[in-house]
Formats: structure tokens, sequence, C-alpha cells
């Protein structure tokens, strides 16, 4: 199950977390996952959860689909 997190303190980014993948932070653009980076664990007080297909253009949705991670809590 990924979920995923946008910063009013780094708007330009989104960060999303899942068993397999860990935590993880990429541009809020599009194509933007395959800029990806694992990042340490993140401070969720910083962060708000967000509905996954807001990153629909960003190519994090077509990668969780083709891992089996594309269901969203």
């Amino acid at each position: 199950m990924a979920k995923l997190y946008r910063s009013e303190k780094d708007p330009q980014h989104w960060t999303v977390w899942s068993p397999d993948l860990g935590w993880a932070r990429f541009p809020a653009k599009a194509g933007g996952w395959r800029e990806h980076r694992a990042i340490a664990p993140a401070v969720k007080k910083d962060l708000l959860a967000v509905p996954l297909w807001l990153a629909f253009n960003t190519g994090l949705i077509e990668s969780l689909q083709r891992r089996g991670l594309d269901r969203a809590a």
C-alpha cells in the first residue's frame, strides 16, 4: 500500500512511502518519478497525506502498477 505526501515546506516535491520502496522523494512535475531518490524516514509532522492519484502524470503510479503496489491507503 503506497502513500503519497506533500509538504508545505517543499511544494516542488512529492514524498511517497510503501513497504517495498521505503521513503522516496521526487519532483512534482511530469515525469518526475524518473528523478526519485530514496530518503531517510520522513518526519510525518511536516507531511500532509494526499490521494495517490494527484501524482498522475509523474510516472509514480505506473511504476507502482508494475510492482503491484498501486493500492493507496
